[in-house]
């Protein structure tokens, strides 16, 4: 006999029971053994090399004082009884769970299940699933396992990209894939000046003398960027320019090493239209002015990139495949029942009456 809401409750209390404090609803003698929290090596920790011996009929879990079928009396327990639990059993359930599980969290499932397979048979022998409040949770848990059995498939056809499309993405994107090895001068757009006196700092007069240090500023920009075209060292440029915005702190260095268009703001992406050896134009913002050199330019390989491709491929494919499901249907929500729209609400697709 399978217990759909049981694997609920049972995901539940694995997937929900790190992040928010347990209630005490199930009495101590049913909850699992208390054991320290997972850590990152927990869920790296292997299965010993015994697992791959356990032959597929053999028990892995043994539930001794618990029928293998629920009891007609009015107790589930039985000293007599006991229920076996098989490796090809358990790994079904765990693969149902969860995909590819870590042996920590199955260790976790072996511990947890055989409680709620008690709970569970005492609460058949008391008639609680033919109850409304059942049933209705039943439904519940049907559609919820339905639609993340529906993402479950749509996620394994997505992961089937043919080469053929990676490819061509690759020749319709090459741009994406291109680098730069960059050097590249800051310049600040406000110049450090002592204080005007109190009697002469009016809005005005301060207004006026900004001005005039980011005019100033810009002038270095130029005067930079020409004695970087002559061939003067970027390190040096920029301890210039911080020196010319009388700066205290350490001028940032400006190698940039290898970098794509996309790691750039978008307004300074022309920069990948220049030659080895040439220095851009001076970009200018709202926090300083910019000068590039391109010391060496490249593409990566298709094989580098590869994996890349496919995994934005894969979320394409899954993306569109969710919206056709989503696209047409609208919800409206009557707001004399629910009340207003808060902004934790507004979801997509929904809309008030």
């Amino acid at each position: 006999m399978r217990y759909p809401l049981l694997v609920c409750l049972l995901m539940g209390t694995l997937a929900w029971g790190q992040q928010i404090p347990a209630q005490p609803t199930v009495p101590p003698e049913f909850r699992p053994p208390a054991t320290a929290p997972a850590t990152d090596n927990d869920d790296q920790e292997a299965a010993p090399a015994s697992a791959s011996k356990v032959a597929s009929n053999a028990a892995v879990v043994t539930i001794k004082g618990l029928c293998a079928q629920a009891p007609s009396t009015t107790s589930a327990s039985n000293p007599t009884c006991e229920t076996v639990i098989t490796r090809a059993q358990f790994e079904s359930l765990a693969d149902a769970i969860l995909t590819n599980m870590k042996p920590a969290m199955k260790r976790q499932i072996a511990e947890v299940y055989p409680n709620l397979l008690a709970m569970a048979r005492e609460a058949e022998a008391r008639g609680l699933e033919n109850s409304p409040r059942f049933q209705e949770r039943i439904a519940f848990a049907r559609v919820q396992i339905l639609s993340q059995e529906l993402i479950r498939q749509i996620d394994e056809q997505s992961a089937n990209i043919p080469q053929k499309d990676i490819e061509e993405y690759y020749q319709r994107h090459i741009a994406d894939f291109k680098k730069a090895t960059l050097e590249r001068v800051f310049v600040p757009i406000h110049k450090r000046t002592d204080s005007l006196p109190k009697e002469q700092a009016t809005p005005e007069a301060l207004k006026a003398q900004q001005k005039e240090g980011e005019e100033a500023m810009s002038r270095v920009a130029e005067e930079l960027r020409t004695k970087a075209v002559a061939g003067e060292a970027f390190m040096q440029l920029q301890k210039e320019a911080y020196a010319a915005a009388g700066a205290t702190a350490v001028p940032p260095n400006p190698s940039l090493g290898q970098v794509s268009a996309s790691s750039l703001p978008s307004n300074h992406a022309s920069v990948f239209d220049l030659n080895p050896g040439e220095v851009s134009q001076v970009f200018s913002d709202s926090a300083g002015h910019y000068i590039y050199k391109v010391d060496a330019k490249g593409t990566e390989p298709l094989e580098e990139v590869a994996d890349q491709i496919r995994k934005t491929l894969q979320n394409q494919h899954r993306e569109q495949v969710i919206q056709v499901v989503k696209q047409p249907i609208s919800t409206q929500i009557n707001e004399a029942y629910f009340g207003p729209t808060g902004k934790s609400t507004g979801r997509q697709g929904s809309k008030p009456k």
